[in-house]
């Protein structure tokens, strides 16, 4: 029998999964300067790419069965970021990633969405390895992989330019 998912919650978050509900504050996180900094290209993305980026992530669930999710806070639903697994064809293993929106960034509350994902990933999904790909000069996601227990790994080239690989074993 097959463990929901859907909905995971820490002590100071919920996790759902992406719904067309979200669009209108995930596109306004995507659209922020210093949050796309390390993100992809480092650009902000507009409305149109960031919804594509959404509907993405929509149909990994519906692909892998896990993904990304929406971090909510429990008390209001307001939306304090994402995330989760990104596993695309031909990877060998799932990255952990993560964005928290700039009002709520300092708290520590991306770590703790990041270990319960890891541990979602581990127990429930049965992975036995995980990869957060990190850009050179992004200190807050270094420290993040860190506390979520990954080691510092090799330098890989992606079109974007280089990345640090954080390595998390079961």
């Amino acid at each position: 029998m097959a463990t929901d998912i859907s909905l995971l919650r820490t002590a100071r978050l919920q996790l759902v999964v992406p719904a067309a509900r979200h669009a209108g504050a995930f596109a306004a996180l995507h659209a922020d300067p210093y949050t796309m900094r390390y993100i992809g290209q480092g650009r902000p993305l507009d409305r149109t790419d960031a919804w594509l980026h959404l509907a993405m992530l929509i149909g990994h669930w519906q692909m892998r069965g896990y993904g990304a999710w929406m971090l909510e806070d429990p008390a209001d639903g307001s939306f304090v970021g994402r995330v989760g697994l990104f596993h695309p064809a031909g990877w060998d293993e799932a990255e952990l990633g993560w964005m928290i929106v700039p009002a709520l960034r300092g708290r520590g509350l991306a770590t703790e969405a990041a270990r319960a994902v890891r541990d979602v990933a581990f127990g429930t999904l049965g992975m036995t390895s995980l990869i957060s790909l990190i850009k050179p000069g992004n200190e807050a996601s270094r420290r993040v992989a860190l506390k979520a227990g990954a080691i510092a790994a090799e330098t890989v080239s992606f079109p974007d330019g280089p990345l640090q690989t954080y390595r998390y074993r079961k």
